[in-house]
């Protein structure tokens, strides 16, 4: 009996002291500091947006050409990166083109991508590529983006 009695008194003992400590150091501002911890990281999880861009209004960065500067020359094959709004698609035999729009002007983009809707903001890579169409002696041709 005189263990078991030492025992409980021994665990009394680590009970209050384990008590005052509390008492003493109050939990809350760990409780806190752990919370925002957790919250900014995940909020640092969620959506990764590219550095050029900047929130919902989709400001142009420095890597975006502006679509009204893409000019229509045959022998143009520049790489460049252009954003704006799909405003119409055409499906093609394995590909799809998607008209991309900005303040600007518009551009045919011809891609592999199937899953752009109407309406999405869209930020694209592609080479420069121009079609002559002669008509009648004028020239009727056609810029537009083939993707990387």
């Amino acid at each position: 009996m005189p263990k078991i009695n030492k025992s409980v008194a021994f665990m009394q003992q680590i009970r209050n002291l384990s008590l005052s400590f509390l008492s003493r150091h109050s939990i809350v501002p760990y409780r806190l500091g752990l919370t925002f911890f957790l919250v900014a990281g995940l909020c640092s999880c969620g959506n990764l947006t590219s550095p050029s861009l900047s929130g919902a209004g989709f400001k142009i960065g420095t890597n975006v050409t502006p679509i009204g500067e893409i000019k229509p020359k045959q022998d143009n094959q520049a790489i460049v990166y252009i954003q704006g709004q799909v405003e119409k698609q055409a499906p093609m035999m394995k590909q799809w083109a998607y008209q991309i729009s900005d303040s600007t002007g518009k551009i045919w983009v011809v891609t592999n991508q199937k899953n752009l809707g109407e309406g999405a903001q869209v930020v694209i890579k592609g080479k420069v590529r121009y079609q002559s169409i002669p008509l009648a002696g004028k020239e009727l041709g056609e810029v537009y983006l083939e993707e990387d």
